[in-house]
This record gives structure tokens, C-alpha cells and sequence, in this order.
């Protein structure tokens, strides 16, 4: 599907120029007196984002000159699949401004669109030929890219929790993994009440999304993902405005079978365990109520104060389960808070992580691929504020402070002692449209998250 916009041919090549203003007076001493005519004329004078379209003699596409910032390859090429003409282009860079494979990713981004319900279909007929061995490091990552903003921007409709699980238990084919699940009632028998809890009261029945991929001998690398299909609040309902946007609440979900499909293609020698509670928060005779004391999976009892806090609940028992095999690395992605997004905004994650030189790395590594995260502390005297009055815990603290660390701090008590672990809190959506990132579903942390474990685990990674 990407050859449409990113090929490793094409008949007719126009080369696109990327020129920071520090060089661009040199470039521009050394053309034509018509072309830097024509430059003047436009104005063009390598601000960042800014196009030059050049016409030969004959009035025909010579050349592109772009306006870049060097220090973000990734969407420096991003406004161009919408903005040029229609034909192929490659890319020359004289003064090795950008890093190709960044900036060849992020036309590849930019070329996406949520066309499911559309009568109108996607197409992007502008291509970037790029090298083969290019090409095919970095198609698994716009497939997996691509899968995650169309899973996040589907509607509950198609996207309840057996929705999720086909599309779990398909992605688990395709790779060769051991698929299972746990569903309905059967989650209270083998000890997941939580997650039985919170999503009993919705049509589509509850479940445990349990993927399994990998060589037993291998380290132990497991992924949690928050997958709550919609979020009412439960009896705690939400306002209208803020369920707008709840079919994106599995966003974690979608996060880590993306992870996971790059991990099994890129075939790294880890023992992978994907785990997702999957439910839908709604509201029903059967709907879970503040007061009601749940028992999770490690045994810890949880005090419900508030049903709108449900993903901590199902949560909790997947870290639980995942924390029994003890890991060699414990990573969740969850929709999680309100106030990471009220903390950091909406396009940067939180990170939370036990072992402050990870959290390190990871960060470092965001930065190197412009897909950043930000540690916030598990900031231990706050454990006072997740105590439970009449059970172990309260889903509800008892301050409206530092809710993003409370809600991480909650999660902890389920990661077993002496397991790594990271905990990202994420948006998973853009809230309006940006060069390569349009509104909606949108993959957040992944890409750094990947680079980790290929460098970790001894394994090439690209862009």
C-alpha cells in the first residue's frame, strides 16, 4: 500500500532541496540569474516550513527548495505530499541537513487518513522514491503507525472488546503467536475481578487478551495496554464534551499490538507477552458501583470511589498477572490521567519508571527519534493519598493533586518486586491537525519504545 507514496522508482525524478537559512545564501550564489530572480520574487528565504516551487525555462517543475530545521528531520517533509504538485520526487541534500530515513518516515505519516467511514477514499499521488533497503525498514513501521491510528479512530461500534480481540487474535496469526482469551464470567473463576467488574455491565462481554510469542529461553520483554473500548464513567458519568473522544480510551491497547507486531517482525530474540483487558465502561443494570470492593488478582482490595477511574482497576490485574512469570521488563501504555495531559499537554507522554537510568535512556532515545516522553516522579509520600478507607486502595485519591503520579503510584502496588518497569501515560490522539499528524488516533512513544528494545536486545532498528 505505501508504494503510492514511497517507492524505490519512478520514471521522473524532481529533486526537493532542504536549505536551512544558514545556508542558503551560499546555495543561492551559486544559480542562475533567472532562478534567483525567482526565488526574490516568491519571497522564499529558507524559513522553516516554507516551499519554493522553481520552473525550469520551459515553465515546467524543476526543482523544490524547502526551508528546514536541522535539528527535526521527522516532519520536515511532512507538509509536502499535500502541498506539491502531483509526480515523484527524491530527495538531495547537499549540506546532510536531514536524517533521510526520519524525514522519508514522516512524508510516509503524513500520507495517512482515518478514510474508513468516507466516501471519499485516501489517495496520495505525490511519491518520495528512497532507496529499496530504505523502503523496506520502513514500510513495518507505517503499517504498524498506520494500525494504531485506525484502531484508536474507530468507533466503539466496531470497535468494542471483541473487536479488539479479532483484531489481537489476527495480528497473532499473521506473526505466528499463541493467541488466547479470557471472556465474561470466566475472568471471576480464574481471578481477573476487576476486570470482570468494570466491564460486566456492556453487550460485548469483558475479556483477557493473552498473545504470547518467542523462544521460552529467550529474556522475558511482557506489554500491558489499557483497552477500554469506551468510557461512559460508568455511573460517574462523564460530561458529553469529554466522551467525545472515549472511543479513543483503548489507545494503550492499540499501542502495544503495534509494538508487538514490530517486535515479532523485526523477529528480536525476546520471549514476548502481549497482555490487554479489554472492556467496554458502560452503564446497565449490571454497572459497577462507588463503594463496591473488588479484589484484584494479586489479592489486593480495591475500594471504588469513583467508577470514571476504571483503567487503573483492569490494570491492576493484568500488571498482576504479567508480574507472576517475573519479566526481565514490565512496560503498559494507558489513556490513563487527565493531569499528565494537564502536566505535560497533549503531545507528550508521561513516563514513569523504577529505575531512573531507563527512564534516562528512554528519554535520550525519544528525543533522538522525535518521539518524545517526559519522566514524572513515583514520588513515594504520595502513597498516602491512595489508601483505601474500608480496603487496601481507593481508585480515587484523596487529593485532586499530582493525579497522573497517584494513578502510577496505584499501579505499582501491582508490579511485582525487583521487575522494571515502565508506565506510560499517554494522550494517543491528536486534538488538531499537524504536518504528518492528523486529527484523531495517533501513535505516541511507540517508535522510542521500539528503538529501545532493538538496541537492548542487539537488533538494527530504522527511523
Amino acid at each position: 500500500m505505501f508504494a503510492s507514496f514511497l517507492t524505490d522508482h519512478a520514471a521522473k525524478l524532481v529533486a526537493i532541496i532542504p536549505l536551512t537559512k544558514s545556508h542558503f545564501d551560499a546555495w543561492l550564489s551559486r544559480q542562475d540569474a533567472i532562478s534567483q530572480q525567482w526565488i526574490q520574487t516568491t519571497g522564499f528565504n529558507a524559513e522553516p516550513g516554507k516551499v519554493c516551487i522553481l520552473p525550469d525555462s520551459s515553465g515546467h517543475l524543476k526543482q523544490v527548495l524547502i526551508g528546514v530545521d536541522s535539528k527535526n528531520s521527522l516532519w520536515s517533509l511532512a507538509e509536502c505530499p499535500k502541498t506539491l504538485p502531483v509526480g515523484s520526487y527524491k530527495l538531495e541534500d547537499e549540506f546532510d541537513l536531514l536524517n533521510v530515513a526520519q524525514a522519508a518516515l514522516g512524508w510516509g505519516l503524513a500520507c495517512y487518513k482515518f478514510d474508513r467511514y468516507s466516501t471519499i477514499k485516501n489517495t496520495c499521488d505525490r511519491q518520495l522514491v528512497i532507496p529499496t533497503e530504505l523502503l523496506n525498514k520502513l514500510t513495518p513501521m507505517l503499517e504498524a503507525c498506520f494500525w494504531v491510528r485506525t484502531l484508536i479512530s474507530t468507533p466503539a461500534e466496531d470497535m468494542g472488546p471483541e473487536n479488539l480481540a479479532t483484531e489481537a487474535k489476527k495480528m497473532a496469526e499473521r506473526c505466528q503467536a499463541n493467541y488466547r482469551e479470557i471472556v465474561g464470567k470466566d475472568l471471576l473463576s480464574q481471578g481477573y475481578a476487576g476486570i470482570y467488574t468494570v466491564g460486566k455491565a456492556a453487550i460485548q462481554a469483558p475479556r483477557l487478551i493473552d498473545i504470547t510469542w518467542g523462544k521460552a529461553t529467550d529474556p522475558k520483554v511482557t506489554l500491558v495496554g489499557k483497552g477500554v473500548c469506551f468510557d461512559s464513567g460508568g455511573l460517574n458519568l462523564k460530561p458529553a464534551e469529554y466522551m467525545l473522544t472515549m472511543k479513543k480510551d483503548m489507545g494503550g491497547a492499540a499501542h502495544v499490538l503495534g509494538l508487538a507486531q514490530l517486535i515479532m517482525q523485526a523477529k528480536l530474540p525476546i520471549r514476548l507477552r502481549v497482555l490487554i483487558p479489554a472492556v467496554e465502561n458502560a452503564v446497565s443494570k449490571e454497572s459497577y458501583r462507588p463503594g463496591d470492593i473488588i479484589t484484584s488478582r494479586n489479592g489486593k482490595t480495591i475500594e471504588v470511589g469513583n467508577t470514571d477511574a476504571e483503567g487503573r482497576i483492569i490494570l491492576a490485574d493484568a500488571l498482576a498477572e504479567a508480574s507472576e512469570e517475573q519479566p526481565e521488563l514490565l512496560i503498559d501504555f494507558a489513556t490513563l490521567t487527565g493531569a499528565a495531559r494537564a502536566a505535560l499537554g497533549t503531545s507528550l507522554p508521561a513516563l514513569f519508571c523504577n529505575r531512573d537510568s531507563l527512564a534516562a535512556e528512554l528519554m535520550k532515545i525519544g528525543n533522538q527519534e522525535s518521539d518524545p516522553v517526559w519522566q514524572l516522579p513515583l514520588h513515594a509520600p504520595y502513597k498516602r493519598f491512595i489508601k483505601g478507607k474500608f480496603a487496601d486502595l481507593t481508585n480515587n485519591p484523596s487529593t485532586g493533586m499530582g493525579g497522573a503520579i497517584n494513578a502510577a503510584l496505584f499501579l505499582e502496588c501491582f508490579v511485582g518486586e525487583n521487575i522494571p518497569w515502565l508506565h506510560i501515560d499517554l494522550m494517543a490522539w491528536n486534538d488538531c491537525n499537524l504536518p504528518g499528524r492528523p486529527e484523531g488516533g495517533e501513535a505516541m512513544a511507540m517508535r522510542t519504545l521500539f528503538a529501545y528494545l532493538c538496541q537492548h536486545y542487539g537488533a538494527k532498528h530504522v527511523a
